[in-house]
């Protein structure tokens, strides 16, 4: 694959006392590197979408809590456990939606816990060698989400995906683009239509750089023309990351993927979900139970303008996801399978069995 980050778009910095990350709120136009190197900065790079991509974002959860026990080496145990926690709760605030982050915090702090017996620069070491081994299963992950996602497309289909889930979001691959990757190099081709993914235009911006870099046919579109590429029969399939997937199949995704998954049922086309099973929440029932971040109003009116294109005083509502029904879904991709209704049974039997195809 021809993308230049691979797994470099997170990593830890030269000395592993700091972590550094590809800016994605500069490209395409800028390829900027950012060290973080403070509590402060690591929740900001995460909360402002420096990092972002559910999977890169557990990636760098790992690193960043690694990176604080490394600076508080010469602390005595308990207080170096009460620093900690305070700062894994801090850290794990900056998102709520997104499981990854949470998922990423409390495997850290596990690692932590099972380990309290020895002294604290064993401890640092090995939360170092659990937060590579994050990134490691996360490249193993997007190699075998794409597989099946492959699975199910054929060569030449269009294919609509929204926000990004490619290699910037990931280590490798990716999830929702990572089957157009896997099939180019195995000599398939694919048409894309990419929305642009208001209000931050990760599509736009992300995505449409990322399969260009890979020689991928893609066609930027706005949002709101999602309807009328399905309706002249260009796409074949949605395929959409997550962030967040309920034990029943609702799932949280950047906002707008509700409205293509709408789009995709009335116009007869399959709509998949793909992410890592890290992304499953069986102790969130439904999708009314995801807590949706509000952001800044300032990202619609002003954010991507040389000058503030509404007025100053108007409200806004700007929710960061919405949630897809789980009966706009066709089907659930993972590292382990693919998910089908009902996915209360599916997803349940999925987590319990591991590697087990279940669609």
């Amino acid at each position: 694959m021809k993308n230049e980050f691979g797994a470099e778009n997170v990593l830890l910095a030269e000395g592993e006392k700091s972590v550094l990350i590809v800016d994605q709120t500069k490209l395409p136009n800028v390829v900027e590197y950012l060290e973080l190197k403070t509590l402060r900065q690591m929740y900001d790079a995460i909360f402002e979408l420096k990092v972002r991509g559910a999977p890169a974002i557990g990636i760098c959860a790992a690193y960043c809590y690694y990176c604080l026990a490394k600076a508080k080496e010469d602390q005595p145990m308990e207080q170096f456990e009460k620093d900690l926690r305070e700062e894994k709760e801090y850290l794990n605030s900056s998102r709520p939606t997104a499981v990854n982050l949470s998922w990423a915090l409390n495997r850290m702090e596990r690692t932590f816990l099972s380990n309290r017996e020895k002294n604290v620069p064993e401890v640092v070491e090995i939360l170092k060698q659990e937060a590579k081994k994050i990134q490691q299963e996360d490249i193993e992950m997007c190699r075998k989400i794409s597989e099946y996602g492959l699975s199910l497309l054929k060569d030449g289909d269009g294919v609509l995906t929204h926000c990004n889930a490619g290699p910037l979001a990931t280590s490798k691959y990716g999830t929702a683009l990572g089957p157009l990757f896997l099939g180019k190099e195995k000599g398939m081709n694919f048409h894309v239509f990419a929305d642009e993914t208001r209000p931050l235009l990760q599509g736009a911006r992300l995505t449409s750089y990322e399969l260009q870099k890979d020689g991928i046919d893609v066609t930027l579109i706005c949002d709101n023309m999602a309807s009328i590429v399905m309706k002249n029969g260009w796409v074949q399939a949605c395929f959409v990351g997550c962030d967040r997937v309920a034990a029943n199949g609702d799932t949280a995704n950047k906002i707008g993927t509700s409205g293509v998954a709408i789009l995709a049922k009335h116009y007869g086309i399959p709509f998949y979900v793909l992410g890592p099973t890290s992304t499953i929440d069986l102790s969130c029932k439904n999708g009314d139970e995801i807590v949706i971040e509000q952001r800044n109003p300032e990202e619609i009116k002003s954010k991507f303008y040389r000058e503030p294109m509404a007025p100053a005083d108007v409200k806004c509502y700007n929710p960061a996801f919405d949630v897809t029904d789980h009966s706009l879904i066709s089907a659930i991709v993972t590292e382990h399978g693919i998910c089908r209704a009902p996915y209360e049974k599916s997803l349940a039997v999925l987590l319990q069995d591991g590697e087990k195809f279940v669609g």
